[in-house]
């Protein structure tokens, strides 16, 4: 089994994890406030990550604490715009915009290298606006307001996330750079920020009753320790984009979730718009030119 396809697998396991995710902060918000949430989240992941590799931690180079500051700085954003996007949008809507990430990904990546968008790229993010705008607007097409802001932050949160593994792509290509010792401290270095801004705007606790220590230990320990520990360390084996398309899945797993446990259920014209959101992230990360490489062989 190659390198690749064992990061994938896992990938695709975090993936999993990140599309359940969804209705355990949905139950977690319930308890404390988001900033309260994502604090416990990132530094009981970082704790846990500590006691179990503390060896593997010694000797940070600069350039370590570099990138973990930056990206840990870059996910206090992200679960910004996600956990407060999930506040104030429904559960479905949240999975999809939040994998968004796909379609920025690429598109960022062609600003800093000053590229323009591929004629295929350019047909997905049509698709995906559209996709955006039947799964957020009224039936009759008109804004949503009752969804508005919560659909606007997990945007953010895509956006952001995007710029996260386009940040996390040139990290790994440092020699001196120990993509494990990032993967963990970019945990306690979101905690700490959340923990801060839980002081400012929250009252910060530990989960209050039994019921919601469950959902907090699974989102903190495989949703969050595992999960981005896990993504840095693929990535050197992979590029940015390959991984969103992997990460694209979120969006399937958090519709489907929703509908099993949660119980919704979309109108036509939103799974129309989340239809065509999942066929734009495929239609992003084939490589035609291959097949028709591949079909010419054998014709």
């Amino acid at each position: 089994m190659s390198k690749q396809l064992k990061a994938d697998l896992a990938l695709l396991l975090v993936t999993f994890g990140w599309g359940i995710s969804y209705y355990l902060v949905d139950i977690s918000l319930e308890d404390m406030g988001p900033f309260t949430l994502n604090a416990n989240r990132f530094l009981i992941a970082f704790f846990v990550a500590l006691i179990l590799a503390f060896p593997k931690l010694k000797n940070i180079s600069k350039m370590t604490i570099k990138f973990s500051i930056l990206l840990g700085s870059a996910l206090v954003l992200v679960y910004l715009g996600a956990t407060f996007g999930q506040k104030y949008t429904s559960l479905s809507n949240a999975g999809f915009l939040c994998g968004l990430t796909v379609v920025f990904t690429p598109i960022l990546s062609g600003i800093i290298y000053r590229k323009l968008p591929s004629r295929k790229q350019t047909i997905v993010i049509l698709m995906c606006l559209v996709g955006i705008s039947l799964l957020t607007l009224k039936d009759d097409f008109t804004i949503n307001y009752d969804n508005l802001k919560g659909d606007l932050l997990c945007i953010m949160c895509a956006l952001v996330y995007a710029g996260h593994l386009l940040i996390t792509e040139k990290a790994v290509t440092f020699e001196e750079v120990d993509v494990f010792q990032v993967g963990v401290f970019q945990l306690g270095v979101t905690g700490i920020f959340n923990l801060i801004l839980s002081f400012i705007f929250e009252t910060p606790h530990l989960p209050s009753q039994p019921q919601y220590w469950g959902p907090v230990l699974f989102l903190s320990i495989f949703c969050t320790g595992v999960a981005f520990i896990v993504q840095i360390i693929a990535q050197q084996y992979t590029e940015a984009s390959h991984v969103g398309i992997i990460f694209s899945l979120e969006t399937v797993f958090a519709g489907f979730v929703a509908f099993v446990l949660a119980k919704e259920v979309l109108t036509a014209q939103s799974y129309l718009g989340a239809a065509l959101m999942i066929t734009s992230i495929f239609i992003m990360e084939i490589d035609f030119n291959k097949s028709e490489t591949a079909n010419e062989l054998y014709d």
